[in-house]
């Protein structure tokens, strides 16, 4: 579908219908706080609701409690396979290109400033990394899964921060339309698909054209799931490449708060990167995934590391290339794929599970082998729009 500036304007406007209502009723009624006390014991798909969950939040439930009738689950289990042959690579993408990605947004930079402790960027991290772990496993949708109940409560979150800025005037919504509006969700699903590719091929990993297709679908239905209209999605790569790019040509730019979520990750990442002679690895990493420009604008300094990281998409074939060949090969990297993805994740958590839950008030809560054929390389689309 053609995408314009008109068409962009209105998706601004919009936030999500079912879970607003949902969340401006738990707070008219004053049962946020035994909705959340409830819910802390309900983390698996199935499992039966508690007693005394206020009624609108069980008829939420129960409306959100299956994907999509559209979702084809040949395309699914192909997306699975993609990330178990991809996850290390696609957690390096996640944190060091999505994210400074949502952060040279600056209205994205001021909104995660507003809702976010920026003494505590590794929640965030932790809560990213750990839904992706969910959405991935074979279960995913199946009773006793973790995803649909983290999906659910993702959802009433970003219904309940744009409950907050708006009742609380904290944003500007004439400016800007409303908080975490449609345009930006869908934005958020482009950061998580089609630029996490970008970062990949960058990194000069190998994907199929299929995988890449079936990992971006993956991400609709996330978005499904999340209250994003699926009307104005884009359904595949070529479309996603184009509403991608107007929607970064339309608002990225430099910003203090993105500067300053972006000096929080480095800071973040150079803890979990064991010494001290490898930290500047993390800067040179976004500001290679992310491009100068963008890295200028979080202020991403500079280092001696700069030139070496551009070394590693050859390491990353040869290493690919081995994977392509062997099998034996693939297995064992993807066994270390899936090893440093559980480290990076339990780094971020300190082995807890991270609970997902509606804030009562924002300065509170938050301080305001793969089976898949290797041929037919994929390769990104060509910007739809002069940068």
């Amino acid at each position: 579908m053609p995408y314009t500036e008109e068409s962009m304007n209105a998706l601004r406007q919009t936030g999500d219908e079912l879970a607003d209502a949902t969340v401006a009723t738990l707070f008219e009624r004053g049962e946020v706080g035994k909705f959340n006390a409830l819910m802390r014991h309900v983390s698996t798909a199935g499992q039966e609701l508690p007693q005394g969950l206020p009624e609108v939040a069980r008829e939420y439930l129960h409306v959100t409690a299956t994907p999509p009738a559209w979702v084809d689950w040949e395309e699914m289990e192909k997306a699975r396979l993609f990330f178990i042959d991809n996850n290390v690579h696609i957690s390096t993408a996640l944190s060091f290109a999505s994210m400074p990605a949502c952060y040279v947004v600056p209205h994205v930079a001021r909104l995660l400033s507003a809702t976010h402790s920026l003494r505590y960027p590794s929640k965030r991290m932790a809560e990213t990394g750990q839904f992706t772990v969910y959405l991935m496993q074979p279960d995913a949708f199946e009773a006793g899964s973790r995803f649909i109940p983290a999906a659910q409560k993702v959802r009433l979150l970003h219904a309940s921060v744009r409950h907050h800025l708006g009742r609380e005037g904290l944003w500007d919504v004439a400016g800007l339309g409303t908080p975490i509006c449609q345009e930006d969700m869908i934005g958020g699903q482009m950061m998580f698909s089609i630029q996490v590719l970008d970062a990949l091929h960058r990194l000069g990993i190998h994907m199929s054209v299929d995988g890449a297709e079936s990992y971006y679908y993956a991400w609709r239905v996330v978005g499904a799931m999340l209250g994003v209209d699926q009307r104005h999605v884009p359904k595949d790569l070529a479309e996603a490449r184009r509403f991608s790019d107007l929607y970064m040509t339309r608002h990225m730019g430099p910003s203090a708060e993105g500067a300053d979520l972006t000096r929080q990750l480095i800071d973040l990442y150079e803890e979990v990167v064991p010494g001290t002679f490898f930290d500047p690895v993390v800067s040179a990493l976004i500001r290679h995934l992310v491009g100068d420009t963008c890295a200028d604008w979080l202020d991403v300094p500079r280092t001696s590391w700069d030139t070496v990281v551009k070394v590693a998409p050859v390491l990353l074939n040869v290493l690919e290339t081995i994977e392509d060949r062997s099998p034996l090969g693939a297995w064992g990297l993807d066994r270390l794929g899936h090893l440093t993805t559980l480290f990076e994740l339990s780094s971020l958590t300190r082995g807890r599970v991270m609970h997902y839950a509606v804030p009562e008030q924002l300065k509170k809560d938050y301080g305001v082998s793969s089976g898949v054929p290797r041929t037919r390389r994929w390769t990104p689309p060509p910007p739809a729009v002069p940068l």
